[in-house]
C-alpha cells in the first residue's frame, strides 16, 4: 500500500506490526507517517557524537542508550496507537523494554530536525512526548546549531535554548554533559 492511500486510513499497532520491514514508518494516533529518506551527513554526525557521548558517560550505569529505528510505544496501555523511532533514546528502567522496543516512555529523546520531519517533531511529536511523560526531550536544529531541551516539571516542560560552544547537561542524568562544540564540529 502507498503512503497517501495509508493516510486515508486509521491504523493499529497489529496493522504497523505487518508492514514490510523495508519501509520505517511512524504511528500517530493511528495515522501513519513515513520516515524522511537516508539522513544527511550532518543529520549522521550530529547523531554520532551525542550517542558516542551519552553511550560512554553510560557505560556501567543501569539506563540504555538507543539509536533509531527502535520503537516506541509511549501509551501502549491506552491503545492509542502512537509508535515513534526517535533519533536517540535513554530508558533507564529495564521493565520498559520488550524485545520490540520501549513501552512506554523513554526517560529522554532526542530528535535531530531535518526539513521532512520538524513540523512533526515540533509538535505532534512533542504533544506526545509531554503527555506520556518523557522526562526530557531535545530538538536539536543542525540548520543553526541549537539544542532545544525541554524539561518535564509539574506537568508541563520548561525549555532552555544550548548554542554550538555550550556544555550542555542532561538533566535526567546526573552529572552527564554534552560538549556541543563535538556535536556541531562535523
Amino acid at each position: 500500500m502507498d503512503a497517501a492511500s495509508r493516510k486515508e486510513t486509521r491504523y493499529t499497532y497489529a496493522d504497523y506490526c505487518d508492514w514490510p520491514d523495508d519501509e520505517r514508518w511512524e504511528l500517530i494516533d493511528g495515522v501513519p507517517y513515513a520516515m524522511s529518506p537516508a539522513p544527511s551527513q550532518a543529520h549522521q554526525s550530529i547523531l554520532g557524537a551525542i550517542f558516542n557521548q551519552l553511550y560512554g558517560f553510560l557505560d556501567g550505569k543501569p539506563c540504555k542508550v538507543f539509536l533509531a529505528p527502535f520503537d516506541v510505544r509511549l501509551n501502549a496501555d491506552t491503545h492509542d496507537n502512537t509508535v515513534v523511532q526517535p533519533d536517540i533514546l535513554v530508558v533507564c528502567d529495564d521493565g520498559k523494554l520488550d524485545g520490540k522496543g520501549v513501552v512506554g516512555a523513554p526517560d529522554l529523546v532526542v530528535e535531530i530536525l531535518s526539513p521532512s520531519t520538524a513540523l512533526k517533531d515540533k509538535t505532534l511529536k512533542f504533544d506526545k512526548y509531554l503527555k506520556a511523560g518523557v522526562r526530557e526531550y531535545w530538538i536539536v536544529d543542525p540548520e543553526i546549531n541549537v539544542v532545544s531541551t525541554h524539561v518535564l516539571e509539574n506537568g508541563r516542560y520548561y525549555t532552555v535554548a544550548y548554542t554550538e560552544t555550550a556544555s550542555m547537561p542532561v538533566y535526567v542524568l546526573d552529572g552527564c554533559t554534552i560538549d556541543l562544540g563535538k556535536v556541531f564540529a562535523g
